[in-house]
């Protein structure tokens, strides 16, 4: 599967059914070339935009539950979006 294909799909917290957005980025081990995570749109900050920077909730792999056709299907506790 590709990170465009990836991008299309929703993704949703299974524990409250929060839909976090989107993935925007992936990240993964430069030298096994395995997923590590993905990364979804974290709170909008108006100090974020003017300095440029993008925030993101980072879903460490063994977090995914499912991939399906539509949706991805995420398992977090604990909501931390200052990654």
């Amino acid at each position: 599967m590709s990170l465009s294909e990836l991008r299309t799909k929703d993704v949703v917290n299974t524990l409250d059914g929060k839909r976090l957005g989107k993935v925007m980025d992936i990240e993964f081990n430069v030298y096994t070339g395995q997923v590590e995570a993905l990364v979804v749109p974290g709170e909008f900050r108006i100090s974020d935009a003017i300095k440029g920077e993008k925030s993101g909730i980072v879903i460490p792999w063994c977090r995914i539950c499912k991939i399906g056709e539509n949706v991805i299907l995420v398992q977090l506790e604990e909501m931390d979006e200052s990654n």
